[in-house]
């Protein structure tokens, strides 16, 4: 059973919120991490200016199943569903070849795949569900860095630029591991 994060109201702003645009900060397994909606490309240039990241690395995207993912992704291999479906939900990000319809900004420049995930924190994939929506999931931080773990700490380095989800991170102490679906190389 997912924890309760946000009321059905609070649910219903929030994704008022993203659709126009905004951003939101929520807890992960390591960190809060900051995201909006992956196919938003006004969102997107909001988030990477907001953290001062470089255009050419892409971006996370989480979501409460593989499921929800697929619309982002091309048609995958029996072999690399299979993988996803018995690794998941678990901080291991997968490279999957991106759909073509997917904002180069989110792949990041020059490349063909997306990078996403079914996390191990039942917080983060149960506002996916709540939201109907896949989101972007990239440490919340400034650009090189610590990434913040607390609610307060949040709202003090960004202020009002964000939703802040209340909530506790997990214990991880290390970001997710990054994994190329189809020749197995770790990246990170």
């Amino acid at each position: 059973m997912f924890p309760r994060i946000l009321s059905a109201a609070a649910a219903r702003g929030l994704c008022a919120h993203l659709r126009r645009g905004g951003l939101v900060a929520y807890p992960t397994e390591s960190s809060y991490g900051l995201g909006c909606l992956p196919t938003h490309r006004r969102a997107l240039r909001r988030l990477m200016q907001l953290k001062k990241r470089p255009q050419h690395k892409g971006l996370i995207v989480i979501g409460n199943d593989l499921k929800q993912l697929e619309p982002l992704l091309q048609r995958l291999p029996e072999n690399q569903r299979r993988l996803a479906q018995s690794t998941w939900p678990a901080a291991v990000t997968f490279l999957f070849a991106a759909a073509d319809s997917v904002p180069a900004l989110l792949r990041g420049r020059g490349r063909e795949k997306l990078a996403v995930r079914v996390p191990a924190h039942a917080g983060a994939r149960r506002l996916c569900a709540l939201l109907g929506t896949p989101l972007v999931s990239t440490s919340c931080n400034r650009s090189g860095r610590r990434a913040l773990r607390h609610q307060r700490e949040v709202r003090r380095c960004f202020g009002r630029d964000v939703y802040v989800v209340n909530g506790r991170c997990g214990g991880s102490k290390r970001p997710s591991r990054i994994v190329d679906a189809q020749s197995g190389v770790y990246l990170r």
